[in-house]
């Protein structure tokens, strides 16, 4: 199973991208399948992330397109994170093959407060775990552990603090004790040191050809451009002063008239000294006749270029020089990947990956899985509410996502008046039918059906006035391959009609129903809420089976808590005997799910109260499928759930019918609309198989 790791920094320039390349290197080295993906570019100047390029250069890997910054900014200017998160698990997804997944997050820039914000929300929403990037910059160890301390806290998820470890860079002391006693500190906070990283000045060194690039000089002797500049000297004195500090490495910056300096240098290079090159400044270029006698050490590869600037603000230039790796630079990139790899403890490296690791899907995981199952079904679903403004909406959105392809039942003057209001156009994708165009064609296999309960041919006609009659009536026949109504309509209006036209599945006992919680940190399933007032023993088993098929079939590992008052033989009662036999009942029937109960709520889904309460139990405590007694406490809890907590709700989805009927509250959003649509897409094409 993946385990990804979300790289993410405790502050500004930490080594973020630097960690990452070694994080990749030393897992590579190990034999461990790693990928490695940027979800989100890191805003910058000329609009391109570096990150997945360095990678490229330094790897055999190939990283997904990142999404890019304005696009972000975008969604979380309109508030939409969960879109961005959604899109974020897209990225990631490609990567699923792999042990080990390093996703390396935003560092935080003053024009860019969010970034922190999404690091989180991406630790969330993809399971990852966190490894956390601090920089000593020569800070006490106290500070600095107090720093990774408060950025660690960020990550905390319930009682779980979701970090792996930390790597600390720019160390200039590196010795067994140091690192000790760092790992100490931080061990004291719950962390783990993953990487001391020693400070390597010469891993800082750009090269001229940088240097050229970032100030936009003009050459004059091309050299070797691809000398490393260990530093720069700005020449302000004679000759005789200067002579001490040229040495290999040195860039000179002065100006083009000075030409004693040209000519020292010119010499020193003759002499075999490696200087970086002559920076010239002021736009001044060196008489023609120093330049002809100098002409001798343009073969030692000594580079010459020039700028207009004067040499003070060039110099301020040079020192604010972008630190970052050049994505063309791959021997100092390798230098750099090979560094940091070295430096990371060997014994928390072989610990990362965990093939029987369970894993929770988030609900931007789950979402962007609903997504694409829908788009694979391929299913023509029928909206029988199709002038209702929010319908009409998510249609719209499903046809632009490829999700299903929606038929709406309205007649002409009212999805006319609709779309004006909405100020928009139907695409291709989306088709209408009036349905009092087609509802004549039904009357006849309508009465048919329910003549065994006295419905006469005209009480058949007088039935599919109704659109959401005509609507089942279509999936009956097979014309469609689902049904999604109740943005106006009550659920027994929606689903009165599937029951008594389309029928339950066979060995279906009952039709019962599920919700989606999208929880911060995981989806879980709740049944039943929305159908059954008070089911027997036996049918709460039903519906616990149910509900685990469906969360098995949308990727959540069922594990069900059939949920009471009482945990165990703690209490007793009616109500508990029934939620006691039916977990015998439901363990019965299907052994191959883990069902447990009774269990109290705070039993099934908090880990410490499951481990005190129903010690060695499956599912105490890691529930996924939680299973209420009766309607009042399910759609009770689930409202409670999903209002107090802001928690997103998708469904209802209703179980145990031959064919998907689903069922909209009437205070559904255009989004909830989109994702019914697809799961009524999913259930579509398991009642085709």
């Amino acid at each position: 199973m993946t385990r990804t790791l979300l790289v993410a920094p405790t502050g500004h320039r930490v080594g973020l991208t630097s960690t990452s390349l070694g994080l990749v290197a030393a897992l590579d080295r190990a034999g461990v399948s790693v990928g490695f993906a940027k979800p989100i570019a890191q805003p910058r100047g000329d609009g391109v992330d570096h990150s997945a390029l360095l990678v490229g250069l330094t790897s055999r890997l190939e990283p997904p397109a990142c999404i890019a910054v304005q696009h972000a900014e975008e969604l979380l200017g309109q508030g939409r994170m969960a879109d961005l998160m959604e899109e974020v698990v897209g990225v990631i997804e490609s990567l699923s093959g792999y042990d080990v997944v390093v996703v390396e997050g935003l560092v935080p820039l003053p024009e860019h407060v969010w970034s922190a914000r999404l690091n989180v929300a991406m630790a969330r929403e993809l399971d990852a775990d966190v490894l956390l990037v601090a920089d000593s910059r020569g800070d006490p160890d106290d500070h600095l552990v107090d720093a990774v301390a408060i950025a660690a806290s960020a990550y905390r998820s319930g009682e779980r603090l979701n970090v792996a470890g930390c790597v600390v860079n720019r160390l200039s002391d590196v010795s067994p004790s140091r690192v000790a006693q760092l790992a100490a500190s931080l061990k004291h906070h719950g962390i783990v040191l993953a990487g001391a990283v020693p400070f390597r000045v010469d891993l800082t060194w750009p090269r001229v050809t940088d240097v050229v690039r970032e100030l936009g000089a003009r050459t004059l002797v091309a050299g070797d451009d691809s000398r490393r500049v260990a530093g720069v000297v700005v020449c302000a004195q004679a000759v005789p002063g200067l002579l001490p500090v040229l040495r290999d490495g040195q860039l000179l910056l002065v100006p083009g008239d000075r030409h004693d300096v040209v000519m020292a240098a010119c010499l020193a290079a003759l002499n075999g000294m490696r200087l970086a090159g002559l920076l010239l400044t002021a736009g001044v270029e060196p008489h023609p006749e120093v330049t002809r006698l100098t002409a001798a050490a343009a073969a030692t590869g000594l580079p010459i270029h020039i700028v207009d600037e004067l040499t003070y603000p060039t110099a301020v230039r040079l020192h604010n020089l972008n630190p970052e790796l050049p994505v063309d630079d791959s021997d100092r990139a390798r230098d750099v990947a090979d560094t940091f790899a070295d430096a990371l403890d060997p014994a928390w490296l072989q610990a990362l990956p965990e093939p029987g690791r369970a894993r929770r899907l988030t609900p931007a995981a789950f979402r962007h899985h609903l997504v694409e199952m829908a788009r694979a079904a391929d299913a023509r679903i029928v909206l029988p509410e199709g002038a209702e403004p929010r319908t009409v909406q998510a249609a719209v959105v499903c046809a632009a996502r490829g999700i299903a392809r929606c038929l709406l039942l309205a007649e002409p003057e009212e999805i006319a008046a609709t779309l004006r209001s909405l100020a928009i156009t139907l695409p291709d994708g989306v088709e209408v039918i009036a349905p009092s165009s087609i509802s004549g064609r039904y009357v006849e296999r309508l009465a048919a059906l329910r003549a065994h309960k006295g419905l006469t041919v005209a009480m058949a006609e007088e039935r599919l006035t109704d659109a959401v009659t005509v609507g089942t009536m279509m999936l009956e026949g097979g014309e469609v391959d689902g049904l999604v109504s109740g943005a106006v309509h009550t659920t027994a209006a929606t689903v009165r009609p599937a029951l008594e036209l389309i029928r339950v599945a066979k060995g279906a006992r009952l039709v019962s129903s599920v919700f989606f919680m999208c929880l911060p940190d995981e989806v879980v399933v709740y049944g039943d809420c929305a159908i059954n007032p008070d089911p027997s023993a036996s049918d709460l088993a039903d519906i616990a089976l149910q509900s685990a098929a469906s969360a098995a079939a949308l990727g959540i590992e069922p594990r069900v808590a059939m949920i009471s008052f009482s945990t165990g033989s703690s209490g007793t009662g009616v109500d508990v005997d029934k939620v006691t036999e039916a977990t015998r009942l439901a363990c019965e029937r299907g052994p191959e799910f883990a069902i447990d109960g009774p269990l109290q709520y705070d039993a099934a889904a908090v880990t410490s109260v499951g481990l005190s309460k129903r010690p060695g139990s499956e599912v105490a405590g890691r529930a996924t499928v939680f299973v209420f007694p009766d309607l009042n406490t399910g759609n009770t809890t689930y409202k409670a759930v999903q209002r107090s907590a802001d928690v997103v709700s998708i469904g209802p989805m209703l179980q145990g019918l031959a064919k998907p009927v689903n069922d909209l509250s009437r205070g559904a959003l255009v989004e909830d609309i989109v994702y019914t649509i697809a799961l009524t897409a999913i259930q579509s094409q398991a009642s085709r198989d």
